[in-house]
C-alpha cells in the first residue's frame, strides 16, 4: 500500500508540476500575444473551464497523496526519505496557498471585472504571471523532492 500511494504521489506531482510548467512557458507566452480584448476573453474562458473534475482530482491527489504515502508507516523507509517526502509536501502546501490567496483572487476579480479591458488586463496580468511562476517553482520542487523520496 506505501509503495502504491508513493507512485500515485510521484504521478500527481509530476502532473500538477507539468500542468504548472506548461500553462507558464506555453499558454501565457501565447496569450501575450493577444489583443487587450483576446487576452481578457481568453483567460476567463480559461478560467470557467479549468476546474473541470479531471484537474480538480489532480489539485487535490497533489496534496492528498504525498500526505497520504506520508502516513503510511514503512519500516524501511530511511530518514531521507522521509524527509524528502514531508518537505515535498511542504511545497505542495505552499503551491496551493499561493494558489488560494494569490491566483484564485485574481482570477475572480478578472472575472467581475466592468472597467475596460485594458485596465483589467494591467490590473491582473503581471501580478498573476508573478505568483503563477512562485506556484510553479514550488509546484517543480515538490515533484523533485517527492520523487526523490523514492530513491533514497
Amino acid at each position: 500500500m506505501a509503495t502504491t500511494l508513493l507512485v500515485l504521489a510521484v504521478i500527481a506531482t509530476g502532473l500538477y508540476a507539468g500542468f504548472m510548467f506548461a500553462f507558464a512557458a506555453g499558454v501565457m507566452s501565447g496569450l501575450k500575444l493577444l489583443t487587450d480584448e483576446q487576452f481578457v476573453a481568453a483567460m476567463r474562458r480559461i478560467n470557467e473551464k479549468v476546474p473541470n473534475p479531471l484537474f480538480l482530482l489532480i489539485f487535490l491527489g497533489f496534496v492528498a497523496l504525498p500526505a497520504a504515502a506520508l502516513a503510511v508507516p514503512v519500516d524501511a523507509r530511511t530518514d531521507t526519505a522521509r524527509l524528502l517526502l514531508i518537505l515535498g509536501l511542504a511545497c505542495a502546501v505552499l503551491s496551493h496557498l499561493v494558489t488560494i490567496a494569490g491566483n484564485i483572487p485574481l482570477n475572480v476579480a478578472l472575472e467581475k471585472s466592468t472597467a475596460p479591458a485594458t485596465e483589467t488586463r494591467a490590473a491582473f496580468e503581471s501580478k498573476w504571471n508573478r505568483l503563477h511562476l512562485a506556484r510553479t517553482l514550488v509546484t517543480t520542487a515538490s515533484f523533485a523532492l517527492t520523487a526523490g523520496s523514492s530513491l533514497a
